[in-house]
């Protein structure tokens, strides 16, 4: 497929900064905490059935890392220190850190509490170097809030958001226009955002262990051996990446989920289980005021295998009569494989919104040069 654009119409010599807070649970504790600094710290629950939520740097080089399991962690760094998550008090750094933001620019667009993709290409600042942005950015963050982050400056946001990564703790990286394939074809294809490890796995058994790899495969052999995923990994190699600073971005779903002390072998139990994960639901969907179609049931076996099973509605809902009852036909539907630890209930194709008709990107890659 050839792929060809006005540059100026498509890319708009955009300056892109990706902004990720170091370890930015634990670094909130460690600073509240003076007492908790420079030692290994766990955010999460350390028990039998605890996850870790985040680790300090001084945690992660014994090889903790977040989504691990408490017990895991232990064993891997004995002295290591557990917390309880404060996310009131997250979501109120993370507010300071935003005020920030949007001094230099308002095309910001958060993707967790602790990162946001920002669109300086014309900023309050009247600042033509993104470079010089993001570091001042940086140092206010550390003035004003005490924390640590990194940035990543490129022209499109999967650039910089890779790139965000490159130089972790406090430090930024600035792809240039004229750097950008470089720099791709020079990464291993599991620094690529959005490359998981089933697929990294994949890549390296077809000998695909590089950008310059990845680049070298037809777009036809990508999307025959990895589906719609693969057409976008022929883009993003060759610096491909249109999507817009979207400041206002919509949910896509909500949910709610438990782990619990014990696993469970008894569906009577679970159903238990799920009528409560129901009427969180229901809370929080009403709070956020939306309904949706999409009832997914998750479930995570004791072994750690996730499943998800899933129905979509020919109406709205945000009722917890009709989560459970839907829940409970998907819970029905094909037998358990193992005893359960985690049961979970989200709700998707909301009403936020109406859908944008999707248009097929056909660009060509141009050099640019303007100032980074």
């Amino acid at each position: 497929m050839t792929y060809f654009c006005n540059v100026e119409a498509i890319l708009a010599n955009r300056k892109i900064i990706h902004v990720d807070m170091d370890a930015f649970y634990a670094s909130v504790e460690q600073m509240d905490d003076p007492d908790l600094r420079g030692k290994p710290l766990a955010v999460g629950g350390g028990g039998k059935r605890g996850v870790v939520s985040a680790a300090s740097y001084e945690a992660r080089v014994f090889g903790v890392r977040s989504a691990m399991p408490g017990f895991k962690a232990r064993k891997l760094c004995p002295d290591l220190i557990f917390v309880r998550p404060r996310f009131d008090r997250y979501k109120e750094i993370s507010s300071q850190i935003r005020k920030i933001f949007f001094e230099f620019t308002d095309l910001v667009e958060p993707l967790s509490l602790d990162e946001a993709y920002l669109d300086v290409t014309e900023n309050k600042k009247g600042n033509p170097s993104a470079s010089l942005i993001a570091k001042e950015i940086r140092q206010r963050i550390f003035d004003e809030v005490g924390l640590t982050a990194s940035a990543g400056i490129s022209i499109n946001k999967f650039v910089a958001k890779v790139a965000s990564d490159y130089n972790k703790p406090n430090g930024q990286k600035t792809v240039n226009p004229e750097e950008v394939i470089d720099f791709l074809e020079g990464l291993d294809v599991k620094k690529f955002y959005g490359v998981g490890k089933v697929t990294q796995a994949k890549m390296y058994q077809m000998g695909i262990y590089t950008g310059k790899d990845l680049k070298s495969k037809s777009e036809e052999f990508l999307i025959q051996n990895f589906g719609k995923s693969g057409g976008h990994y022929y883009r993003i190699v060759r610096g491909i990446h249109l999507s817009e600073v979207k400041p206002n971005r919509e949910r896509k779903s909500l949910a709610a989920e438990r782990t619990f002390n014990e696993n469970i072998a008894s569906e009577i139990y679970m159903l238990e289980r799920l009528e409560s994960i129901a009427e969180e639901l229901q809370k929080r969907l009403k709070n956020n005021k939306v309904s949706g179609r999409t009832v997914t049931l998750k479930i995570r076996y004791s072994d750690f295998t996730l499943q998800t099973r899933s129905k979509t509605l020919p109406y709205f809902v945000n009722d917890a009569a009709i989560l459970l009852e839907t829940a409970k036909e998907l819970l029905y539907q094909d037998k358990m494989k193992d005893s359960v630890r985690l049961l979970g209930i989200s709700l998707s194709n909301l009403n936020t919104g109406k859908k944008e008709t999707k248009k097929k990107e056909e660009v060509e890659i141009i050099q640019l040069r303007f100032d980074f």
